[in-house]
């Protein structure tokens, strides 16, 4: 059996810290790999550089000069977002590559996973998923979110894999009907689970951020699962149909109370839970139409169709393309 081209996806975000020592790293697992002929000589690592604000993109075309038949680059022309930045390599690559990783520059996915994911893949794997077995260097805030997170996603309907991030093997074949999905609103971790074919699991322990400080603040991870939440399920939206119900069956239980509480001669109601009513009603009324705003929205996004990115250069050892999703 031939060794088959590996092509790294890396998205990067004001990287500059960390990304040389990530190239390292990267270019010593490749070396490996294709010494022992798990891999072709022809296979890459491309960074892509999402519309970052320091030397990010300055550090990617020099470690493309210093080692082209290693390296190659992606410059978004603005911020896209880390997983359109994601996709945009997925689909830079998919017709030069026969298999695609995508990880962060970060390095706390474990680099030594590579080589099980890619003996996975030629064991007959369409979709391998890197899984952290631990949580350890999380905080006991980040652990509890993160996991409930999952759980969440599970009731809601969305098929996600527990404690899977973004680090997974894709296969040309996937790349392909990947293309297909043309939502602009993207949350990978549910969107490769719903291609199907045949996938596993490699478990490994995620490291500490290497240098650099962290891309998904609190902030950013709420609207992370939000979108994720309202991308994949419409659960939300039953609940909120179960929930007038519960609220107009107690409004008629409380308009029974009333009219037999006046008939009764204690009709004396306090103001405390009027205004307690008033503001229970109200509050449910306005967290429903934000639920209901947030489909709307998309549905906004979806319709006016806009790329999910924009590609101004794309440097490889063949030289610097041009091209636009």
């Amino acid at each position: 059996m031939s060794a088959e081209i590996l092509y790294m996806v890396v998205p990067c975000y004001n990287e500059q810290e960390v990304l040389r020592e990530t190239a390292r790293q990267l270019r010593e697992k490749y070396v490996s790999l294709i010494e022992r002929g798990m891999i072709s000589p022809l296979s890459r690592v491309v960074f892509v550089n999402d519309g970052s604000k320091d030397r990010t993109w300055q550090i990617i075309s020099e470690l493309h000069s210093e080692a082209p038949e290693f390296f190659s680059g992606i410059d978004l022309a603005h911020n896209a977002g880390h997983q359109n930045a994601v996709l945009a390599g997925l689909m830079t690559v998919k017709d030069i590559c026969d298999m695609a990783i995508t990880m962060d520059a970060d390095l706390q996915d474990d680099i030594n996973a590579i080589d099980e994911m890619v003996q996975k893949y030629y064991e007959g794997n369409q979709v391998v998923y890197g899984v952290r077995s631990a949580r350890k260097t999380d905080t006991a805030f980040k652990r509890f979110t993160a996991e409930g997170f999952y759980k969440f996603m599970k009731v809601m309907g969305a098929d996600v894999v527990y404690n899977h991030a973004d680090f997974r093997l894709m296969s040309k074949r996937v790349l392909k009907e990947l293309e297909g999905f043309r939502e602009v609103n993207l949350f990978l971790r549910g969107l490769v689970p719903l291609i199907g074919f045949q996938s596993c699991s490699v478990y490994y322990e995620r490291h500490e951020r290497f240098a650099g400080e962290s891309k998904y603040p609190l902030k950013k991870m709420l609207s992370f699962a939000v979108n994720g939440i309202t991308s994949f399920s419409t659960k939300p939206l039953k609940l909120i149909t179960a929930l007038g119900f519960i609220m107009s069956v107690m409004s008629v239980l409380a308009f029974i109370w009333a009219f037999v509480a006046k008939f009764a001669g204690f009709s004396e109601l306090g103001w405390s839970s009027l205004i307690c009513s008033i503001w229970l009603i109200g509050g449910l009324q306005l967290f429903c139409l934000g639920i209901i705003g947030e489909y709307v929205g998309k549905i906004y996004a979806e319709v006016k169709q806009r790329p999910r990115y924009i590609i101004a250069d794309f440097i490889n050892d063949a030289g610097t393309d041009k091209t636009e999703e």
